[in-house]
């Protein structure tokens, strides 16, 4: 509608003035801020947007600040603290997402935006494009390093299970672990799936890795992280960043058994050990007992006979050697026939001589004359015989010698001659000489013996009796040494009267 020649004069004016028949006032900036806002917001109260995240921001307020954008047209967005507490995955720039909401200007910057109520991802190709992206950051910071991961221990006293206490996955588990090897489980119940799970589940790990040993609740040896299968959706929990690094920084070994065997999630990679399904992580966790007690019997048996086996070559080899021995009867018999030999000789020697003397004996005459002279000769020889000092003296002097050197033999052979330098002896309750620890061990009294006496004592924790009175201590006898004449060897008679 063309306006009137005179509006068109009057616009041009300085001052706005009223119009004849003209009832419109003049709108304020905020009055059209709001009709916009209250158009819109009732045009567009709800909106579905897929496009790609750029800018995203967290406020300190909790609030999420983002912009969707296509190949041609970007629209900022707006979610608040409420909404983004229920976010299943974390916001980043470059993921395709269905954003869920209603459209709202902004009039403080003439802007319109979309006030996001729930963000989804667009597709699972998207989904895995998150997936990919989050393990080449944790990646990146070590957490899937293979050099980090510890060996489980070999036969686990507690086992600590971190899944739902009501599925079958805790039966399985136990059916499992009750079959090969009975354990102490301790079961920490979680959320496996949905909002919340992923927090659950990382609480849970580190509330095993912070148990105290020997506490109330006993400290499991190992961890299993356990759920069945599904979607990625339903496994997304244990893909969550809070997850990996609980299962990262824990100090116990973890065995990961998430989902079926073609399932792989982040907590895969940290943990210790991948199990394919959570019945195969309770056969990786314990041995089976039976198999246990068959090594340990064949252990036993192979101890056995290594002990046995060089008895029994020690039996060879001594039974071998004995073999080639020759026997007592062939080592004797040339001694046996020269015994006998030597006998025989000295019977018929003895028979001889017996027999000289009997013919000798009956040609002897013992007349008084043969016995007269025979005692005239001997007084004659008695009488011829010289008797000089020397030789006497030479025979003292070679006895004197000889009784000398006993005597330094004697003292140096002396046993008691040490107790003058410190030394001791020591003798058991019946007398005999204490020479070992061992032997001092069996006695209960001993009897210490000094240069200048005897004490008893107790060997062990005994009382010590007082020392006797000087005049009842055993003084050492001096030995006293005298002449002894030598031995003269002995003269056979002379069954004839001849010199």
């Amino acid at each position: 509608m063309a306006a009137p020649d005179n509006y068109e004069n009057d616009a041009a004016g300085l001052v706005a003035k009223g119009r004849a028949g003209d009832n419109a006032e003049p709108l304020s900036v905020s009055q059209l801020s709001a009709i916009l806002k209250r158009t819109v917001e009732d045009r567009f109260g709800f909106v579905r947007l897929r496009g790609e995240l750029s800018g995203v921001k967290r406020a300190a307020s909790g609030h999420l600040y983002c912009s969707l954008k296509d190949e041609k047209a970007v629209i900022d967005g707006v979610m608040w603290r409420g909404s983004t507490q229920r976010l299943a995955f974390a916001p980043e720039d470059g993921l395709e997402v269905i954003a869920t909401g209603k459209l709202t200007t902004y009039p403080g910057r003439s802007k319109y935006q979309i006030v996001i109520e729930s963000l989804e991802l667009a597709g699972e190709g998207a989904l895995l494009a998150l997936l990919e992206k989050l393990r080449q950051r944790l990646g990146a910071e070590g957490l899937f390093d293979p050099a980090r991961k510890r060996a489980l221990p070999f036969l686990p006293r507690t086992i600590g299970v971190v899944t739902s206490p009501t599925g079958a996955v805790i039966r399985d588990i136990l059916h499992r672990l009750a079959d090969r090897f009975p354990s102490h489980v301790v079961v920490w119940p979680v959320l496996v799936q949905g909002q919340g799970a992923a927090e659950q589940v990382a609480a849970a790990v580190r509330g095993f890795s912070d148990l105290p040993p020997g506490g109330p609740v006993p400290r499991p040896d190992i961890v299993i992280v356990a759920r069945g299968g599904g979607s990625i959706e339903d496994l997304w929990s244990f893909n969550e960043e809070i997850v990996v690094r609980a299962i990262a920084e824990c100090t116990i070994p973890v065995i990961s058994a998430v989902g079926h065997e073609t399932d792989t999630t982040l907590a895969d990679y940290a943990a210790d050990r991948r199990a394919p399904t959570p019945t195969a992580a309770a056969e990786i966790a314990v041995p089976v007992r039976a198999d246990l007690a068959a090594t340990l019997h064949d252990f036993t048996g192979r101890q056995r006979r290594a002990i046995a086996r060089p008895v029994a070559l020690g039996r060879e080899r001594l039974a071998a050697r004995a073999d080639r021995l020759p026997r007592i009867e062939a080592l004797l018999q040339p001694q046996a026939q020269k015994l006998d030999e030597l006998t025989d000789r000295l019977r018929r020697g003895l028979a001889d001589r017996a027999a000289n003397g009997r013919e000798a004996l009956g040609r002897l005459r013992l007349t008084d004359a043969v016995l007269t002279r025979t005692l005239r000769d001997a007084r004659q020889r008695f009488a011829q015989a010289r008797l000089s000092p020397q030789l006497v003296e030479n025979r003292v002097l070679r006895e004197r010698e000889r009784l000398s050197a006993l005597e330094r033999l004697h003292i140096s052979l002396n046993p008691r001659a040490p107790l003058a330098r410190g030394f001791v002896l020591i003798r058991g309750e019946s007398g005999q000489l204490i020479r070992t620890r061992t032997d001092a061990g069996g006695e209960t009294r001993l009897s210490i013996e000094f240069a200048d006496g005897t004490l008893d004592v107790a060997p062990v924790d005994g009382a010590v009796p007082p020392a006797p009175p000087p005049s009842s201590q055993a003084k050492p006898k001096r030995r006293t040494t005298r002449s002894v004449a030598p031995e003269q060897p002995p003269v056979q008679d002379d069954l004839f009267g001849g010199a």
